[in-house]
């Protein structure tokens, strides 16, 4: 009966169906309407929250989307570029950049041209511009990826949905599709005289009309693009399409008047109350949205505890100054006569006299023990030095004779636990001399590897084991600044100072110079009259005025940073006829012209093509401002640490056989 009853008005309203899905099929985008919050609520994995519809009359077009330069790490068109998988040299045309390698105001708008196209099945097909992303933390999600790093580009729904890594199994290393928001224009805004669709990120103070003014776009076509009234709320970190009737050029945002001093109500569906309504679209932080926020702030709240609980073996940690959590203490395996002691008390001086007492911690061992692993510290054995390689119980170990007073060392490394400095494992006191235990580094030096072999084709770091290796350094030296009491200063940081162990990751070691760092008026600042250190390493305010602040870690460090790159000496005696540092070396090769091609000289020749410029020039410019003459400018361990993790991040994405065409981002002559 009901469906007898229902065939007349099928067929009275069929055609205008019809006419209903032929203009569906011509239809705007969807706005995301804060969806992309929801990343674990299955209700609100819609289309609308995966991407715009391929519903435009082009499945391929050139797009425009927007992002915020992030120092340090992304502020330049091409660190931006290798993030968004864009062109760099297009970047900086677009957006009237010095050059490729400007850095560029932190948080300005920059508009980045991507190639837009259809992705997925007839019946689930979605515009985007594909880049990726490798994950280098054990705490990042596809909720922080989407909406962190790229800023709201995309959406955790789209990464999950094309990516087959279940959320719960995510891994450092992974390389993640990451599927940007974009759109080619459709019938009606063609018509209409469009000719792009940018992807505009909402930020705090934006409203529909300022958004239309700052691209000189109608208002109106940028609310029926997103299918939005005048009454709809639009949220921070969402993208907005703006229809173009040419390509946009260098963003100069319009005065924005500041949001209205009360918060408004949500409209209802009154039909006479539409024109009392402001046309003005305010981005509102979540109280001001009432009930919908209280939910968003529930969902947040839901997400932390989530994610939290999913990774209780890791304590989540800003990114500012991420360092990893301690690894399990190395431990030897002493021989049955050894005598191990169990942790006590600690003495701040520690003799030769007084090390018995003092280093309960570790295992002290018989120096019949040590003469045993070591064959009798014969030369066959001897490391460099007074270092020696020892065997106990087929486990190796390094044992260091020293003489005098050791309690700097052991002091610090008793209480270290870090996976990228040389573990203290145990110590044997005989003679005068004390003996100390360390764990054993297979691959040796940095300065031995980058050296040495500088003739020999044999071996040869490859790019990614050399930014492997300053991150770790860097991590390493982010942890005695940041994370023990107190925090120290490395002092003696060199290449000859930098282990390898077999997987070619970073131990730092050698702390006889370390120093704490003090707590006083003066921001750590401490004086001297006994420098001493290696030429090349040692900063200019500490050779001119022995002035010792962290800062001297991270001028050593930018020295170390440029070794990895040039595999030259921090002090080259032979080259241009005099001795040439490699501090001073870096301003000539940045500045000036052909910089394309003067880094391409810079870089260590053993390399060969096997690198990507775009990289090797971050890694450059880091170090240039590591050894700045004027500390101050010099930047924090910490956001060393930062911009260290991109760098890396994006060189374990790099593949080789693109690297001819991404060389094409530096420009020749700037």
């Amino acid at each position: 009966m009901a469906v007898g009853r229902l065939k007349p008005c099928l067929k009275f309203c069929l055609p205008f169906l019809l006419l209903f899905f032929l203009g569906f099929t011509q239809a705007q985008q969807g706005y995301v309407n804060n969806l992309q919050l929801a990343c674990e609520d299955p209700t609100k994995d819609n289309n609308i929250s995966r991407g715009f519809s391929c519903n435009g009359e082009q499945r391929s077009c050139q797009s425009y989307i927007t992002f915020r330069s992030e120092p340090p790490f992304y502020n330049t068109a091409v660190s931006i570029a290798y993030l968004l998988d864009a062109q760099a040299t297009q970047i900086s045309s677009l957006n009237n950049l010095s050059a490729d390698v400007s850095s560029i105001t932190p948080k300005s708008m920059v508009v980045v041209p991507v190639n837009c196209s259809c992705s997925g099945t007839v019946n689930d097909s979605y515009y985007q511009h594909n880049a990726s992303y490798t994950m280098k933390f054990d705490y990042e999600t596809y909720f922080s990826i989407s909406n962190d790093t790229y800023q709201g580009l995309t959406t955790c729904q789209a990464m999950k949905a094309q990516n087959p890594i279940d959320y719960r199994n995510l891994e450092v290393g992974n390389k993640l599709v990451v599927p940007i928001r974009c759109a080619c224009p459709t019938h009606n805004q063609i018509r209409a005289g469009a000719k792009y669709l940018l992807s505009y990120i909402v930020t705090w103070g934006d409203s529909i009309s300022s958004i239309a003014e700052t691209f000189g776009a109608d208002e109106k076509s940028v609310l029926e693009a997103n299918e939005l009234s005048e009454d709809n709320i639009i949220f921070p970190f969402t993208p907005v399409l703006v229809p173009l009737s040419e390509e946009p050029s260098m963003i100069k945002p319009p005065q924005s008047s500041p949001p209205p001093a009360s918060v408004p109500q949500i409209p209802t569906s009154s039909v006479g109350e539409s024109d009392s309504k402001s046309s003005k679209k305010w981005v509102f932080i979540g109280v001001g949205v009432g009930i919908g926020s209280l939910l968003l702030l529930g969902l947040a709240g839901f997400l932390f505890c989530f994610f939290k609980r999913q990774r209780q073996a890791h304590k989540a940690r800003p990114i500012a100054t991420a360092s990893p959590p301690p690894m399990p203490p190395f431990n030897l395996k002493p021989f049955s006569d050894s005598t191990t002691y169990t942790p006590n008390s600690w003495s701040v001086s520690i003799s030769s006299q007084g090390v018995r007492h003092a280093i309960e911690s570790l295992t002290r061992y018989k120096f019949e023990d040590l003469k045993a692993a070591t064959g009798n510290f014969s030369e066959s054995n001897r490391i460099k030095g007074s270092v020696f390689r020892g065997s106990f119980q087929g486990d190796a170990a390094a044992v260091k004779v020293m003489k005098g007073d050791v309690s700097s060392e052991i002091n610090l490394l008793k209480k270290i636990n870090h996976t990228n400095i040389i573990r203290l494992s145990g110590f044997c006191v005989h003679e005068g001399n004390t003996y100390l235990v360390y764990e054993y580094a297979d691959k040796g030096s940095v300065s031995d590897l980058l050296h040495s072999n500088k003739f020999q084709t044999s071996f040869t770091l490859s790019w990614k084991q050399r930014v492997q290796i300053a991150y770790d350094v860097a991590d390493a030296l982010n942890y005695l600044h940041n994370y023990i009491n107190p925090p120290y200063i490395h002092k003696n940081l060199k290449s000859s100072n930098i282990l390898l162990d077999v997987n070619f990751r970073a131990k730092v070691t050698n702390f006889g110079l370390a120093r704490t760092i003090e707590d006083n008026d003066e921001g750590g600042l401490q004086l001297t009259r006994h420098v001493v250190g290696t030429k090349g390493y040692m900063a200019p305010e500490y050779i001119e005025n022995g002035v010792i602040t962290p800062k001297l870690d991270v001028f050593a460090l930018g020295v170390i940073i440029l070794e990895l790159l040039s595999g030259e000496d921090a002090a080259n005696a032979e080259k241009n006829d005099g001795e040439e540092l490699l501090s001073a070396s870096i301003k000539v090769v940045l500045e000036g012209d052909n910089v394309r091609e003067k880094l391409k000289n810079f870089i260590d020749p053993s390399l060969g093509p096997e690198y990507p410029l775009d990289l090797a020039f971050s890694m450059a410019q880091l170090a240039k401002i590591c050894v700045a003459h004027d500390l101050s400018a010099r930047p924090s361990m910490a956001d060393v640490l930062v911009t260290l993790s991109k760098i890396l991040s994006s060189s374990l994405d790099w593949d080789p056989s693109s690297e001819f065409e991404r060389s094409t981002s530096l420009t020749s002559a700037r």
